[in-house]
């Protein structure tokens, strides 16, 4: 029995009774059927989305020859952040980059964190000024082409990894 019969047994019995619980019992397992089976979409990092992205129209070949090209004895710090994700135990890459393929997939959105000055300081707030390309303290909430909120790979990525152990600093995850 496949589950679209299921369903049409349960819709028949369903059709049928007129005892109120019964009837109940019937429409939760009908709901539950019709959601069998559906596949979700997979929920990815960037940098696995953009490799999905880049490799897509020949996807077999392409994930074949990353996993071969990929060197037995690496050094990682050679790899780029995908092939470390590839090469990471519990990843499942295969897995994840086939369902992303069959089933589609989700950007998992990156914490992003507002980050201060513990203290009486006049510009405590660090932001990225996108006119100067480069990050400095303010106190003010609405300068134009100012990013006050980050994520932890872009902090880390500006030298300030260190803001996260801190005593002097407090972040705020931005919801």
């Amino acid at each position: 029995m496949n589950k679209q019969e299921l369903i049409e047994k349960y819709k028949e019995l369903y059709e049928n009774v007129f005892d109120f619980g019964v009837k109940l019992a019937c429409q939760l397992m009908l709901q539950d059927l019709e959601q069998l089976d559906e596949p979700q979409p997979v929920k990815v990092k960037q940098f696995v989305a953009d490799w999905y992205e880049e490799n897509k129209d020949v996807f077999e070949g392409n994930l074949y020859r990353c996993a071969y090209n990929i060197p037995s004895n690496f050094d990682s710090a050679k790899l780029n952040e995908f092939e470390r994700w590839f090469l990471t135990a519990g990843t499942k890459p295969f897995q994840t980059l086939v369902n992303m393929h069959q089933f589609g997939y989700e950007v998992e959105e990156e914490k992003r964190y507002f980050v201060n000055i513990k203290g009486n300081i006049k510009e405590n707030m660090l932001v990225y000024g996108e006119l100067l390309e480069r990050y400095f303290f303010t106190k003010s909430l609405n300068l134009d082409n100012a990013i006050y909120s980050h994520t932890r790979k872009e902090l880390e990525e500006a030298g300030f990894g260190w803001i996260f152990n801190c005593e002097g600093i407090e972040i705020e995850e931005v919801e």
